[in-house]
């Protein structure tokens, strides 16, 4: 039995093609979308009105965010908007170009952080982690120093799927951006990744 209970087969893993969203719940949800729009870069997109719940849709980075208004007890929320910052909490990590511009960023906003350096074979990773208003733990570091070295080769050979490890930024104009917002904001963004 592999881990989780699940029987070990040898058939391939999921040929997935990319991460779509992440989903989080949130006491404030206001105050989160403002933390996502206005901290992280995120921009609002149009949500299905036939979720029986209040919630938010955001996108960016080539993915979404999914923000879940919750009826939570606010003593557990703000036990967990207090917690102490643990770089090994679950987390999300964005990807960026300078390091101390974003702390400084971060300390402007007086949003409280934590940095770290990992040495790996002479290459240096810078990592900043804080919380969103719930107590998510986010990272932004330069973990693109380090090259993508598979363990072993994909096994995912359809053409449907985008090859990984192999990844070329290119950046669309910001008019294209909000044409984007606008359609199917899956398919494209300000920057993203094209497999090839």
């Amino acid at each position: 039995m592999a881990a989780g209970g699940l029987k070990k087969t040898s058939s391939s893993p999921l040929c997935l093609s990319s991460v779509n969203h992440i989903s989080r719940n949130c006491v404030d949800l206001e105050k989160s979308v403002e933390f996502y729009e206005n901290v992280l870069g995120f921009k609002p997109i149009k949500r299905p009105g036939s979720f029986g719940f209040a919630g938010a849709w955001l996108y960016n980075y080539g993915m979404g965010v999914h923000l879940l208004q919750v009826e939570e007890d606010i003593e557990l929320a703000i036990q967990n908007r207090n917690r102490e910052i643990n770089p090994r909490d679950d987390h999300i990590s964005f990807q960026c170009e300078d390091i101390v511009q974003v702390e400084n960023d971060l300390k402007e906003r007086s949003i409280k952080c934590t940095r770290r350096v990992v040495e790996e074979g002479g290459i240096l990773v810078e990592q900043l982690f804080f919380h969103d208003p719930d107590g998510f733990m986010i990272e932004v570091c330069n973990c693109d120093n380090l090259p993508v070295e598979p363990l072993t080769s994909p096994s995912c050979n359809s053409r449907r799927y985008p090859k990984p490890f192999k990844t070329t930024t290119h950046t669309l104009a910001s008019d294209s951006f909000t044409q984007h917002l606008q359609g199917d904001y899956r398919t494209s963004n300000e920057q993203y990744a094209m497999y090839v």
